[in-house]
């Protein structure tokens, strides 16, 4: 089958068919008078190279641009191979936060026509020009050079039916951030900027219209201008749907009172926040440049879990310069008694460009040289240590953060609650051998099991509690695991089996 042909496709692999290319849409939307000689395509990661260049090439495009992400850096790298091989006449252009920070790039590089670094709306229209004209630079790198916010023409109206549908809408109501968190690409950014306001809600009002229901704010601080948050939020108050969900990253030490009256009107699973804790070790966050009131941050999320109907999403990162598992757990154990919904625990990654990377030799930081880049081991943390908590992360995702365990889980974590779970996860990879493809059937009858031996809760009040679990999942049948009462049932038909036998002798 032969699609129509067009000079440039605009390609990526998302990490799943849910997520939509925002970057895609942006650069699609600048390209001008170039956009009728386009195409806009995605795909996913698990996806085959073969099938996804046999796509690309339907459209006999001469430039194929591609964006590349820690998600998928290893997929584009085959995808790039095979276009260099089959269509060496295709001039190939990457982009994205992958490769904009030369000279650290992936080997992909190599085989790679152009690569612009940072934002490409206005870079990239430039270079096919140059190239559909027969003038291609000679420099392979080019520096992307950012438009004013008001001058960009916004990416709303390609989003397509299917993925106002299917799939999460992504918005973005500024852009940068003004806070020089190491660990994080935006401390790159001088500052932050919005987008002009009446503008951007003019576009969420005809994403509205035309059925959008879940809208995922990227902005990295959407809560630092209070005037622009409340503007938002009475946007939404003002046409609430009974399906209308909102996800916002916001700053967990600032909550004026205007944010939490506007907050207070919104009815429970609308607003979810994702909040990045990280750390509450001082020395740590100093280090890292990371300006957070602990104080202030414990204040609000506990007006936040009290009156603000938000679903709470925390993260915490392991594993950054200076850490150990004592002082992590110290940070555990707080963001467990300030109750959020959700904790989110990452093991820090090493992202290209990243001024974290200036800590490396001092702490000794051994990354994975492959994607993700995950941190192997530091000064302060082994191996191994590395590992168990690799497994931590993944029980908790199983067990604290699922749902599934919400009576038992109390139970589970007692006044200890980082050092208990590490015993459970410890016991629960001794018992299964694995973190994956765990049944929620088996992950119950493990967690019985595993935890009355490791952590001794009161049998009767932890298992009743874990029946509760299980009854209000959608499991059915009974539980896989041993009712309180039932030890004494079976002891008492094994007496009356008994009784019966003797009476029939004599």
């Amino acid at each position: 089958m032969t699609a129509s042909h067009v000079d440039i496709v605009l390609a990526t692999l998302n990490a799943r068919y849910i997520h939509s290319a925002f970057g895609l849409r942006y650069l699609y939307a600048n390209l001008g008078e170039l956009q009728s000689a386009a195409a806009l395509l995605e795909f996913t990661i698990p996806e085959r190279a073969a099938d996804i260049v046999e796509r690309i090439l339907r459209y006999r495009p001469r430039i194929v641009a591609l964006g590349v992400y820690i998600w998928n850096v290893s997929e584009t790298a085959a995808v790039v191979a095979m276009l260099r091989t089959i269509a060496p006449q295709v001039r190939i252009v990457l982009g994205g936060p992958e490769v904009s920070h030369p000279p650290d790039l992936p080997d992909m590089a190599r085989d790679t026509d152009y690569i612009i670094t940072g934002p490409g709306e206005r870079s990239l229209p430039e270079l096919c020009r140059d190239i559909l004209q027969d003038d291609p630079p000679e420099a392979q790198i080019i520096p992307g050079i950012p438009l004013p916010l008001e001058q960009l023409e916004l990416p709303y109206r390609y989003y397509s039916d299917e993925d106002i549908r299917q799939r999460i809408i992504y918005v973005e109501a500024s852009r940068g951030c003004p806070f020089k968190c190491e660990f994080c690409l935006s401390s790159l950014d001088k500052t932050t900027k919005p987008f002009p306001l009446d503008r951007f809600l003019a576009e969420m009002e005809f994403l509205l219209q035309r059925g959008a229901r879940h809208f995922k704010f990227i902005d990295r601080t959407f809560n630092l201008n209070t005037r622009i948050s409340v503007a938002i939020l009475e946007f939404f108050l003002n046409r609430m749907r009974d399906d209308l969900h909102l996800h916002f990253e916001v700053i967990p030490d600032n909550l004026p009172e205007a944010l939490k009256a506007a907050l207070r009107r919104f009815p429970p699973g609308v607003l979810q926040f994702e909040i990045g804790v990280q750390t509450f070790d001082p020395e740590i966050q100093q280090r890292i440049s990371r300006r957070q009131n602990n104080d202030k941050t414990r204040e609000n999320l506990r007006w936040l879990r009290q009156y603000g109907n938000a679903h709470l999403h925390a993260d915490l990162i392991f594993g950054l310069p200076g850490d150990r598992l004592e002082n992590f757990a110290h940070s555990f154990d707080e963001l467990v008694a300030l109750q959020p919904q959700e904790i989110q625990l990452g093991i820090l990654k090493r992202l290209r460009g990243a001024p974290l990377n200036r800590h490396n030799d001092a702490f000794d930081m051994r990354y994975n040289p492959l994607p993700p880049y995950n941190v192997l081991s530091t000064r302060d943390i082994d191996f191994t240590t590395l590992q168990q908590m690799n497994r931590f992360a993944r029980y908790w995702d199983l067990i604290g953060n699922s749902g599934h365990f919400r009576h038992s889980l109390p139970l589970l974590l007692g006044e200890r609650p980082f050092h208990r779970f590490l015993r459970l996860s410890d016991a629960l990879y001794q018992t299964s051998g694995q973190t994956w493809k765990i049944s929620l059937r088996r992950l119950y009858r493990l967690v019985a099991q595993t935890a009355l031996e490791t952590l001794t809760p009161p049998r009767d009040t932890f298992i009743a509690a874990l029946t509760r679990d299980h009854a209000a999942s959608a499991l059915k049948g009974a539980p896989p695991f041993e009712h309180p009462d039932s030890g004494k049932q079976a002891a008492r038909l094994i007496s009356n089996r008994r009784q019966q036998r003797h009476r029939s002798k004599t």
